[in-house]
């Protein structure tokens, strides 16, 4: 296939809003990690809260924005995801300019003292839930927008823009932050949405759902929940799994806390957080694919968690900017293993009929990960550090990977539905 026959079957399998949707929601990456790699030091450094008070600030954020989706996805689907979208953007914009805005000297005769805790936890959810709208409508309108045959491509491409953003965001939010202050990440934050506001309304064209979808009420939603947590086996799934993404948002939680009090103030780890994760996910996603797609689905889940442990262990023998690198790239390595094959294992233990509603509830891990894991993160830092002993952080997380491979592997063995575990070892 030569240049313009590839141009032609892009053209004839992705209409032009495919492309701004993805785009916006590069630009949402982008912001949302620029500022979330910068978070909790912000909370501390700028804004005087404790390690354990600024882990239960960014638990209600990141929660509420991993879980919201659910009921975010339905009001997306009835008001049509363009007006979706100018909500949305609108709100991060607002919402980052308000968060930033805590820490700036200008406001600062307008914030008081005391009432600053409700303002940032007012602030918080506000963005949260305008961010909560993000996800629904990009995936709605990839499904919508790209044919039968493009649609695999296409949430690849997805995919591939989100790990970019997590990439730009970040870096981007260095110089910043080493220019003119943690503050004004967020104002980046929020002109990027901004930005995103008039890119939405001047080029996404709304597109129809298929003939004969019918969006599902907010009333079947809440129904669809208790079918989901009334399935012990799921359940249990989805709390082992939430063990991983407690590992996960450590990058955004310890990783700064400790380069910034351990290693140098000034050391650039945002850009060794960015790099050495999503940059690698950029890079190696398709040959890691390549490389592990004949492995079964529950094996490999096994081995990308067996693999994402080791994070903690490269950074605790010897911590510094390296092993830090070394260490979130070994965790990147681990997510490519196991994260395509998420929604595979899914359907594998999803009862017979009911692969598509076991689908809409993959977000909970994270969700579940960011209420009690940033917490506990925040928490674990600040104990450690106040009791002089720091090494009792990589203990910890080394002891929550290694839970978590050993809850899987028993999952795989005794809840996996044998009819399943057959076909995957087949």
């Amino acid at each position: 296939m030569d240049f313009s026959d590839r141009i032609a079957w892009f053209r004839k399998n992705f209409l032009p809003t495919f492309w701004v949707a993805n785009i916006m929601e590069l630009f949402e990456r982008l912001a949302y990690y620029g500022q979330q790699i910068v978070f909790m030091v912000y909370l501390r450094d700028v804004l005087g809260y404790s390690e354990t008070e600024a882990g239960g600030f960014s638990s209600v954020f990141g929660g509420i924005m991993w879980l919201f989706p659910i009921v975010a996805g339905t009001l997306a689907d009835k008001w049509g995801f363009r007006r979706a979208f100018t909500i949305a953007f609108t709100m991060l914009a607002m919402g980052y300019f308000l968060i930033g805005s805590l820490g700036m000297e200008t406001f600062a005769g307008l914030y008081g003292t005391e009432q600053q805790p409700v303002l940032l936890m007012l602030f918080l959810v506000f963005t949260a839930m305008g961010g909560s709208f993000i996800k629904p409508s990009v995936l709605g309108t990839v499904a919508v927008t790209s044919t039968e045959e493009g649609r695999s491509l296409g949430f690849a491409i997805y995919y591939w823009l989100v790990n970019a953003g997590a990439m730009l965001g970040p870096t981007i939010a260095y110089f910043v932050r080493d220019s003119f202050g943690y503050e004004f990440v967020y104002l980046v934050s929020a002109v990027s949405c901004a930005a995103m506001v008039f890119v939405n309304l001047a080029l996404y064209k709304e597109v129809p759902p298929a003939p004969g979808t019918v969006p599902e009420s907010l009333g079947k939603k809440f129904v669809n929940l208790v079918v989901v947590l009334g399935n012990f086996r799921f359940i249990i799934f989805l709390l082992i799994y939430s063990l991983y993404w407690i590992i996960f948002w450590q990058e955004f939680i310890i990783i700064p806390y400790y380069v910034t009090d351990f290693i140098s103030k000034d050391a650039p780890y945002e850009i060794v957080q960015s790099w050495s994760g999503a940059g690698a996910i950029v890079l190696f996603q398709i040959p890691i694919n390549w490389f592990t797609k004949k492995l079964p689905t529950h094996k490999a889940i096994l081995v990308g968690f067996a693999m994402s442990s080791l994070i903690w262990v490269i950074i605790g023998i010897s911590p510094s900017l390296p092993t830090i690198a070394a260490g979130i790239v070994a965790f990147a390595i681990g997510e490519m293993i196991q994260a395509p094959r998420y929604y595979e294992y899914i359907s594998e233990i999803a009862p017979p009929g009911q692969q598509g509603l076991f689908q809409g509830y993959a977000f909970l891990p994270i969700a579940i990960a960011r209420f009690v894991g940033d917490p506990l993160g925040g928490w674990l830092y600040e104990t450690a550090k106040a009791q002089g002993t720091p090494g009792l952080i990589w203990i910890g997380l080394i002891g929550t990977g290694i839970l978590a491979t050993l809850l899987m592997a028993l999952y795989n063995m005794f809840l996996l539905p044998p009819q399943h575990k057959t076909h995957a070892q087949a």
